[in-house]
């Protein structure tokens, strides 16, 4: 890049966003697929109508995720990133075709289990913050995001019809096809990383703990995909109780939700970066799911009042989702970024296996509101931190590369 535009991205800046928003993309379509489907399809197993066995499946691969994250990130920082990267979804890979010869629930979830042991989310998006300079790092980290909500729509809508097309197996051997596209992607598009320094591992994780701005956004991303999966536990059956739309047409209400988000999504970003208005984007984004959450359990009560929460619902996510990485990646020293990603992406990863053994649970024995009210506890509890917390400025003033 020439010292005359630093405030653009580099043509390697824009390689690095859009091939890793494609790893991200590929192995997250593979995980969406089965959110809108999962739940029906496993009434026809054995122990499949058990709520909390369904919750467990739809969250399983979070636990390992949770146990390995920090591990990968920090391989990542001593090893390099790609090989990394790549060993994670040679895992993921298996477990999805394991998933696919599965005949009963059980073995569903051990397949679940090997897909998140394919945990690869720190290295990724260290490997976003190693080829990006820190005035573009939202920006990649929107892309990122984007692609996730851009690949969830695509789910929302396709899996219905894949669901009858080719069945859930055949659902779980595509997740494992694109893992392989994705391991493609990493080694043939990826730019090459500049070495970074390296530290010995534990010190890093001390200093990662210790940061108390950290902290808050550890918490804040582990309440954010606890409600996501909580909601998956209820959401299709209520669209087809509630709403009395057949399964198949789920993405009538999927698609416009998240593309009216997205409209909103956008421009929000853009105004917290350029009026340095950061902290109440990112708390409005926080008062909003709160306000989803009550509105899910109290006012939801036909097709058009679940359509209209869940558009909510993704407005809030995708601002959430697509500023704490970049967040993260500021706050962190350059030398623990794998290792603050890799505490953040496990604390994630928790959120997402506990979303579908709490949400499983408390539908099954204390009914739909328990599973609202416990969002409600967690959003209020995270407003809390977020209005307690220091937005990191931005330094502008950086050597052109």
């Amino acid at each position: 890049m020439s010292p005359s535009t630093p405030d653009r991205m580099s043509s390697q800046e824009k390689r690095a966003g859009i091939s890793l928003a494609a790893v991200f993309a590929l192995r997250m379509l593979g995980l969406f697929l089965i959110l809108p489907v999962f739940s029906i399809y496993a009434q026809k197993l054995p122990s499949g109508n058990d709520m909390a066995l369904v919750g467990i499946a739809l969250g399983a691969y979070g636990l390992t995720q949770a146990c390995l994250q920090i591990a990968y990130g920090a391989a990542s920082d001593r090893f390099g990133r790609k090989p990394v990267i790549v060993f994670g979804l040679l895992l993921f890979a298996g477990g999805s075709f394991l998933a696919a010869g599965a005949d009963d629930i059980y073995l569903v979830i051990a397949g679940r289990v090997l897909q998140g042991a394919g945990a690869i989310s720190a290295a990724v998006t260290a490997l976003a913050a190693d080829l990006t300079r820190e005035q573009h790092l939202t920006k990649v980290m929107a892309m990122i995001g984007s692609s996730i909500g851009l690949v969830f729509a695509i789910s929302m809508v396709g899996a219905p019809l894949l669901y009858s097309l080719i069945g859930m197996p055949g659902i779980f051997v595509l997740t494992g096809v694109l893992a392989i596209l994705a391991i493609v992607v990493v080694l043939k598009v990826v730019p090459v990383a500049p070495l970074v320094p390296r530290r010995p591992a534990w010190p890093s994780f001390v200093e990662v703990l210790a940061n108390r701005q950290l902290q808050r956004l550890n918490f804040g991303v582990f309440a954010l995909h606890l409600m996501l999966t909580a909601m998956w536990v209820l959401l299709p059956a209520d669209l087809v109780s509630i709403g009395g739309l057949p399964v198949a047409e789920h993405w009538k209400v999927y698609l416009p939700a998240l593309l009216i988000s997205f409209v909103i999504m956008v421009p929000a970003i853009i105004i917290a970066e350029r009026f340095n208005c950061m902290k109440l984007i990112f708390n409005g984004a926080i008062v909003l799911l709160l306000a989803v959450q009550v509105g899910f359990g109290l006012f939801a009560d036909g097709l058009y009042g679940l359509a209209f929460w869940l558009m909510l619902f993704f407005v809030a996510f995708n601002i959430l989702e697509a500023t704490q990485p970049s967040l993260i990646s500021r706050i962190a020293p350059p030398h623990a970024k794998g290792a603050a990603l890799g505490v953040y992406n496990t604390t994630q990863a928790l959120g997402l296996f506990l979303g579908g053994v709490i949400g499983g649970v408390l539908a099954k024995y204390a009914g739909a509101g328990a599973v609202w009210l416990a969002g409600v506890v967690l959003a209020a509890i995270w407003l809390l931190l977020g209005l307690t917390m220091s937005m990191p400025e931005l330094r502008r003033r950086q050597a052109a590369v």
